[in-house]
């Protein structure tokens, strides 16, 4: 749970590393109990905005919830914004009026959302809830290709986003025929653009909620595309708002007295988990910090504590499965593997798909097809699970290297290498050898005061230190220094890229 952090409510910002529960859960008493006692019913109708936010509204208005905001946002320059759950309501109602007044937005219609962390961020996603819309979050990071890509495979027909991704949006909106709305959060107009800000000023907060099912459309998100051009994922109404109450009731244990602050980047699925869903299913507060970099010094005036409670925590370990799912390591043929053999990690998906997974790829049923096995949908993760029932993580299933027989993943050599005061960044991948089949070659990028050092003497001594820190059968026996690694906008390093370059030479 590297990116989300459980906080007791303070007096104030800097009280809170001072203030903290203890370790002992409050929603359950431990994990064997919380996996045998849990049960989640599916109603047929089911809308977050309106069956989750609103019930919060009417505890608050009857005094049953304590007075801690249900939103809270700094900026670090002073700025900040507290909102109950009763305003944001109100404020997302007027949100909604826009989407299908000023943009014409219809049930279903697909909206895609690039914003950094600001309350317009939350309230675009009540909005789309509550007008039954389909969000596209996406990473401000993105690129005008990034973009076109998306906007294009979407069909979305309404985008928004702020002054800094505009003119990428204008550059590209002309080759997006379905594209009919934008929506700039600003403080200047721009033209061609609605300006969310004025528009709020003046909307009306009288909105209905619209009756969904609980399978119908929610959101859609897009992978990281390290494999390939990132394919959508589909999720449904219950996928998140039922789904997550493992989360928010379980895993962070939360309750309506706490302060959650996610850091993970607006664009991925980790903000909707633990910056929307999983709080406010507990009634807990949603704290963010508009932070447009990641910064240490800022996150750590905080005090932090995250994981299951109850627990013994084994250091690298996955931890055990989520009560909500049937978690297994199988084989190439779908049968369960014992303790202590390495497999593929798998989630049982037959008879009854569990809630908060995805539901297809979307115009994309082959891959769809390609990730079940028997009654499993194949994560594309390798690992195994212990004697105690704990899992383990290996490598990406499609990053295993085949030398002389074994084995080998690259995080075990990734991590070693990583040690070593020169490495700065590494990916390791397979590469042909005419005696082993394959073998490990490293991509290195080498901290600044090591770059003028002799780099045929640095390879060796890296390689020795990678068979002193692990088996030495896995060390790389090609090493290769590069300025950067090829990466995807999310940061994770695009192996395949590595992996096509050595075996196209062949």
């Amino acid at each position: 749970m590297r990116a989300a952090m459980c906080l007791a409510i303070p007096g104030s910002m800097r009280a809170l590393h001072k203030d903290y529960r203890t370790m002992t859960p409050q929603n359950f008493s431990n994990y064997e109990s919380m996996k045998q006692d849990f049960k989640l019913e599916i109603p047929e109708y089911f809308n977050f905005a309106k069956d989750v936010l609103d019930q919060w509204t009417n505890m608050e208005k009857a005094g049953k919830r304590p007075s801690n905001p249900a939103f809270w946002w700094i900026n670090g320059n002073g700025e900040e914004v507290r909102w109950s759950f009763e305003e944001l309501g109100y404020l997302s109602r007027k949100f909604a009026n826009i989407l299908t007044e000023a943009c014409g937005l219809q049930r279903g219609d697909r909206v895609i959302l690039l914003l950094p962390r600001i309350p317009e961020w939350w309230l675009a996603n009540i909005a789309c809830l509550r007008t039954g819309t389909v969000l596209i979050p996406g990473t401000t990071q993105m690129t005008q290709k990034d973009i076109l890509y998306r906007l294009q495979s979407s069909k979305a027909k309404c985008i928004i986003t702020n002054e800094v991704l505009a003119p990428a949006v204008d550059a590209v909106a002309s080759k997006c025929e379905n594209l009919h709305s934008k929506l700039i959060v600003s403080q200047s107009p721009r033209e061609g653009w609605e300006n969310l800000k004025e528009m709020m000023k003046h909307a009306s907060d009288n909105h209905t909620c619209v009756k969904t099912k609980h399978n119908e459309m929610m959101a859609i998100f897009f992978t990281s595309g390290t494999s390939g051009y990132p394919k959508m994922t589909g999720h449904t109404h219950s996928s998140f708002g039922l789904g997550l109450s493992i989360n928010g009731r379980f895993w962070l244990d939360l309750t309506p007295l706490d302060v959650m602050w996610n850091t993970s980047d607006t664009g991925w699925a980790k903000s909707a988990w633990s910056s929307v869903f999983s709080p406010w299913i507990q009634g807990a507060c949603v704290f963010a910090h508009y932070l447009p970099r990641f910064e240490p010094a800022s996150i750590l005036q905080v005090l932090i504590c995250g994981n299951f409670k109850g627990m013994k925590i084994k250091p690298g370990s996955m931890g055990k499965p989520s009560p909500a799912f049937d978690v297994k390591i199988l084989d190439v043929n779908g049968n369960v593997l014992p303790p202590g053999k390495e497999g593929d990690i798998g989630i049982r998906v037959r008879p009854n798909r569990p809630l908060g997974l995805f539901t297809h790829y979307i115009d994309n049923p082959t891959k769809t097809a390609s990730t079940l096995r028997g009654n499993f949908y194949i994560t594309g993760d390798r690992g195994y699970m212990d004697e105690d029932g704990y899992f383990w993580f290996v490598s990406r299933a499609d990053d295993i290297i085949l030398s002389s027989g074994y084995r080998i993943g690259p995080f075990e050599v990734e991590s070693a290498l990583i040690e070593h005061p020169a490495v700065a960044e590494s990916a390791v991948v397979s590469s042909p050898d005419p005696i082993r089949g394959e073998v490990v070659k490293a991509f290195i990028v080498l901290n600044p005061d090591y770059k003028s050092h002799d780099q045929e003497q640095l390879k060796k001594e890296i390689q020795e230190h990678v068979k002193r820190n692990t088996a030495p059968y896995k060390y790389p026996r090609k090493v290769e220094f590069i300025q950067e690694l090829p990466k995807t906008i999310s940061g994770k390093i695009k192996r395949n890229e590595l992996r096509k370059k050595e075996w196209e030479t062949i």
